[in-house]
């Protein structure tokens, strides 16, 4: 599989609990790269929880919050892992895909229902929905839009995954 690629970046987008921030530290001591959880940038700047945005912002205002901050990263040679919700910001997805390479950790509905807790405590966008499953339908089609890779991830060791992600990204030259 063979990705063009901009800059040495790796944004990882996928649902909460798929795995970004997991994957992502652990690819980043691998390749020797730089991590950033897009989700603490936030909590940093605004000194609160992502559940305490969503609660005095509602969905919309944190979309837009979440939007501001992606769009904003300054990165090279840098791990990205985003919040799950970052897919409903056109100008974060636009600037996150003109600096590094996007991959999307997809994992089965099943999974991500084994592997999630309260949605309202993890800080999740709901957009109306209230389950796992409505909200993996609401976004499945925009991690594929954006998606230069999509990596598929269903019950691999965290050092299974992180090799197979790192042979792909040799492949592909994007690292």
């Amino acid at each position: 599989m063979k990705v063009k690629t901009h800059m040495k970046n790796i944004v990882l987008i996928g649902m909460p609990g798929c795995g970004k921030s997991t994957v992502g530290v652990v690819l980043a001591k691998k390749l020797g790269y730089r991590f950033i959880d897009s989700d603490l940038l936030i909590q940093e700047k605004y000194d609160k929880t992502l559940e305490e945005l969503i609660e005095e912002h509602g969905d919309a205002g944190f979309i837009q919050i979440e939007n501001d901050v992606n769009a904003a990263i300054d990165a090279d040679k840098t791990i990205i892992a985003t919040g799950g919700s970052v897919v409903y910001g056109d100008a974060a997805m636009t600037h996150l895909k003109s600096i590094g390479t996007v991959i999307y950790l997809e994992v089965s509905e099943e999974e991500l229902e084994n592997r999630l807790g309260s949605l309202k405590e993890r800080g999740v966008v709901s957009n109306g929905k209230t389950t796992v499953k409505e909200i993996f339908e609401d976004r499945k089609r925009l991690y594929r839009k954006y998606a230069d890779i999509t990596f598929r991830q269903d019950g691999e060791m965290l050092r299974e995954t992180v090799e197979q992600l790192y042979a792909v990204l040799k492949d592909s030259a994007a690292v």
